[in-house]
């Protein structure tokens, strides 16, 4: 068995300028901005209050979007559930998976990143098709 969950959803921004691009995220979505983050100081968190979501702001190479990342306690076990779901790997980047959706859409599966994961994921079954009932 496996947990997972949604972790948040990262706002790509194809930018010179990643403080303005959260500020602006930050000001749209009524989200304080935190300090920079992560290799070359390419995420910046913005604080989304009680919600338990992780949102950032990243800085990429890419066209700007908008993708989520799913957290998991096994990032080969999710990423073998999603693809019996018809999602395919797109790349490994560290320690976490690019995956494509079957409809197009992008997401990463990652660690665990907040501290009430294993209170909130959901529980998989053995063969992991079900999440098992708390």
């Amino acid at each position: 068995m496996h947990k997972s969950r949604l972790a948040g959803f990262i706002i790509d921004c194809q930018t010179e300028n990643l403080d303005a691009a959260a500020h602006f995220w930050g000001g749209a979505l009524g989200m304080r901005v935190g300090a920079t983050s992560g290799a070359n100081d390419t995420y910046i968190k913005l604080d989304d209050g009680a919600r338990g979501l992780i949102i950032e702001v990243q800085s990429v190479d890419h066209a700007s979007r908008v993708h989520l990342d799913i957290e998991t306690d096994d990032i080969e076990a999710e990423v073998r559930r999603l693809e019996a779901l018809g999602a395919t790997r797109v790349k490994q980047v560290q320690s976490w998976w690019v995956m494509q959706a079957p409809t197009g859409q992008r997401f990463c599966v990652v660690r665990p990143q907040a501290a009430d994961f294993a209170e909130h994921a959901n529980v998989w079954d053995e063969d992991a098709t079900r999440p098992v009932a708390p």
